[in-house]
């Protein structure tokens, strides 16, 4: 299962079935997890921790030093959870002394030529179509979706179920259950097919819209329009995903 013609460190620890095909490079600290599947060309440096029943395609780079000057060396690492598929040219740097690791969860679908950078944390279910970029300590919530070719500023949150445009431009956070598109990047609607597709019910969907009609269109500044929900709408796991998200938000939100 593993190609004579890899090129693999005696010190990396590979589980069992897995297949390595010809021209990979394996670094020494690096750990494998049972059924990946690792195509010809593919390099994984020191620091790599890959799940089970990974796939990553040809021309992959995973857990490459950071881009990032502020790097001494420092050992970090680069997680990768079970079922994730890693297209071809991804690029996935280690972490930095800002948080020691980089982090893509569960069955995750990252497209081809899409960059990873430093400190990073990506939650289970994501997609990055092809050619996303994410800059340095972005965090990704679980079962988001970022269109083709969007770039997203350092530091840079994006709440669960979000739905990105392609090509967007993105520096400021985006709450969960929503969907972004325009330039600047905007509210443009909660994410209610992708909500139906995971099964929240219609109530729930309307619930979620009121929530954002007061954020978004009720003329209130954000602090003004957060207390509000507060106040007026009833308790609920997603209304307290949206509270926490927005008071955490470091970067502000996007548009109204």
């Amino acid at each position: 299962m593993i190609s004579s013609s890899a090129n693999i460190h005696p010190n990396a620890k590979i589980a069992e079935n897995v297949i390595i095909e010809p021209f990979v490079s394996i670094s020494g600290d690096v750990e494998i997890g049972e059924n990946t599947h690792i195509y010809s060309n593919a390099v994984i440096f020191d620091g790599a921790r890959i799940g089970k029943n990974v796939t990553i395609f040809p021309g992959a780079v995973i857990s490459a030093v950071p881009q990032d000057l502020k790097y001494r060396g420092e050992e970090t690492a680069v997680h990768i959870g079970d079922g994730t598929v890693i297209r071809e040219f991804v690029t996935i740097n280690k972490g930095t002394a800002a948080k020691m690791k980089t982090v893509i969860g569960k069955n995750c679908l990252i497209m081809a030529y899409s960059h990873v950078a430093h400190d990073c944390i990506l939650g289970d279910n994501i997609i990055l179509a092809n050619g996303v970029q994410l800059a340095g300590e972005v965090e990704v919530d679980d079962f988001s979706i970022l269109g083709g070719g969007t770039l997203v500023h350092q530091f840079t949150r994006i709440g669960k179920h979000v739905m990105t445009q392609g090509g967007l431009l993105l520096g400021k956070d985006i709450p969960p259950y929503v969907k972004s598109a325009r330039e600047p990047a905007s509210y443009a609607g909660v994410n209610s097919v992708g909500l139906r597709r995971r099964n929240f019910p219609n109530e729930k969907i309307r619930y979620i819209q009121d929530i954002y009609r007061i954020i978004f269109n009720s003329g209130l500044n954000y602090k003004d329009a957060l207390q509000k929900v507060i106040d007026e709408t009833e308790n609920s796991p997603e209304k307290d995903e949206i509270v926490n998200f927005i008071k955490n938000s470091k970067r502000g939100l996007i548009k109204s």
